[in-house]
């Protein structure tokens, strides 16, 4: 599996304004991570998202007998 590393980047693209829950105990990780990459919470949030979305797209280009062996 490809290793998570969290980037700065300047670059300004139109955005959609969602939101979400999460827990406190998760919150408190993400921000305390992000701070430690020095980028914003929503900047890692976006790039945790990114990374799973990219990481997944591995499983769709298996067979279908592979991804049932692997979901078992």
């Amino acid at each position: 599996m490809n290793k998570f590393q969290p980037y700065t980047k300047n670059f300004a693209a139109e955005k959609i304004v969602i939101s979400f829950r999460l827990d406190e105990t998760r919150l408190k990780k993400i921000d305390k991570l992000a701070c430690g990459y020095n980028v914003s919470r929503n900047e890692f949030i976006k790039q945790c998202i990114d990374f799973a979305l990219n990481n997944l797209e591995d499983q769709e280009n298996k067979q279908p007998e592979e991804n049932e062996k692997t979901t078992k």
